[in-house]
């Protein structure tokens, strides 16, 4: 089955807002302040487990090791535990392109196609489209356990949470009386938004948030090109360092020409998604290697192939980031059309809500050297990425980061779905803020439980986690 087409807007603004209020009664804003686990809730490591089954079984352990440092690093991997919890719960209705996995570190800098530094959604596994509160719920409670991590007290947690939610509701509230187009072409300038939080920030802040900047435009394809690849008597190659990333050449059982294949079979079933101009550009680089890298938290075991293209010579170099892309999370809790390949539905959903999105971006489906077809989708490895370090934020520091990443999100949402509907129903007061707090507490308080239950299963023997 094809996308699902546009979220299309052609009622009257008055039918919008009378749509977004109605829908109070459907969900009650502060009923969203409320989280209790369903009687029939799955097993959480049922959960993982299903996850896990199609993944690359020797990693799986180290996906678990990763989600065993901490609570809030289990929660990163644990999206589909709480799209699980999200499910059954009542919902606005109120339907945008979700991200799906809206924690905090998914929100970052981002190079523009103009070269321009850009705040950012930046992870799409998971997009799909549902009730926009889901979004709002999983980034409000990373906040909170991200207060917790840092030992902040449970008021300065709440703190942090109402700040991003109102945030995201001003911001909303904004785009509702906005033209369409304005929406659209709105992107969030990390030089103009640091020069307009600067009046709200410490010397302190200011300084530090001025060096991540520096931090994200040093991160580019060349400083990554220069760490992940080594010269080799058949030229430049892609260094190993086992088992985070593993050349397709040293994998057991791969012969040369199995490996010429798989390369090439990927790289023009990619290439095919691309505009005309993009795929013009691409025809000037060619492809040299390919390694097995290991990725994140939640997509550890997921299959990840680093590409090495090179242009003029062997100092002109393309890394492409090649992702496989399994079925959403949400999928199955919200009742959404299916798509025909999973790395098309992550590019679409990605284009839909991101203002910035890589111009090499593009999916394919590749027949593994197992026999299996697999859907994939594909990005430039690394350009001018700039990630949020909560560990090291003192309590002013997290409010501005969740004031940023609420109004980013707010700018996500509205391009998808219909923000005059969304302000109305949130409305000018802070109940759904407040609301958000309870919720972010309560999940927290769950997720804390679900790490135990985790670290229980290791240590019964159930599951078996690297490094325990």
């Amino acid at each position: 089955m094809t996308a699902p087409s546009a979220f299309t807007v052609s009622r009257s603004l008055a039918d919008r807002v009378a749509c977004g209020r109605n829908a109070r009664t459907r969900a009650p804003r502060s009923g969203h302040g409320v989280f209790e686990t369903a009687p029939d809730r799955p097993d959480v490591i049922d959960v993982l487990e299903r996850q896990s089954a199609t993944r690359v079984s020797g990693l799986v352990p180290v996906r678990y090791g990763r989600m065993l440092e901490s609570p809030f690093r289990f929660y990163r991997g644990a999206a589909a535990v709480m799209a699980t919890d999200l499910g059954p719960l009542p919902d606005s209705g109120l339907r945008v392109q979700l991200c799906g996995d809206a924690h905090l570190l998914n929100f970052r800098l981002l190079a523009s196609p103009e070269r321009h530094l850009v705040f950012d959604i930046n992870d799409f596994d998971e997009t799909f489209p549902g009730p926009f509160e889901w979004d709002v719920k999983r980034l409000a409670a990373s906040f909170a356990l991200a207060g917790r991590a840092n030992g902040f007290p449970a008021g300065v947690q709440n703190e942090a949470v109402r700040t991003c939610v109102r945030a995201y509701r001003d911001r909303m509230r904004e785009f509702a009386g906005m033209r369409t187009l304005d929406i659209w072409y709105a992107q969030d300038d990390a030089d103009v938004m640091r020069t307009l939080l600067a009046s709200s920030m410490s010397r302190q802040s200011r300084r530090r948030t001025a060096e991540a900047t520096a931090r994200a435009r040093a991160r580019t394809h060349l400083q990554a090109f220069a760490q992940l690849t080594h010269l080799t008597p058949e030229g430049r190659r892609i260094a190993p360092d086992p088992p985070l990333i593993t050349p397709l050449r040293e994998l057991q059982d791969v012969t040369s020409q199995e490996e010429d294949k798989e390369l090439q079979a990927l790289l023009e079933g990619y290439a095919r998604t691309l505009p005309a101009d993009r795929r013009h550009l691409l025809r000037h680089y060619r492809l040299v290697d390919m390694a097995r890298k290991v990725v994140g938290v939640g997509s550890v075991g997921t299959r990840c192939w680093i590409l090495l293209l090179l242009g003029r010579d062997d100092d002109d170099p393309l890394l492409l980031q090649a992702k496989e892309a399994q079925e959403s999370v949400l999928a199955a809790h919200t009742g959404g059309e299916r798509y025909d390949n999973q790395g098309r539905r992550v590019v679409a959903g990605q284009r839909l809500i991101q203002t910035t999105s890589d111009i090499f971006l593009g999916w394919t489906h590749v027949l593994g050297l197992d026999g299996r077809g697999r859907d994939f989708y594909v990005r430039q490895l690394r350009d001018w990425k700039g990630i949020a370090r909560p560990d090291t934020m003192d309590p002013a520091l997290l409010n501005l980061f969740g004031r940023v990443c609420g109004a980013s999100l707010a700018r996500a949402h509205a391009r998808s779905g219909d923000p005059v509907a969304i302000a109305a129903y949130l409305g000018g007061g802070d109940r759904f803020d407040r609301a958000l707090a309870g919720f972010a507490q309560a999940y927290a308080d769950q997720n804390e439980r679900d790490f135990e239950t985790l670290g229980e299963a290791v240590r019964s023997g159930r599951v078996v986690a690297a490094g325990q």
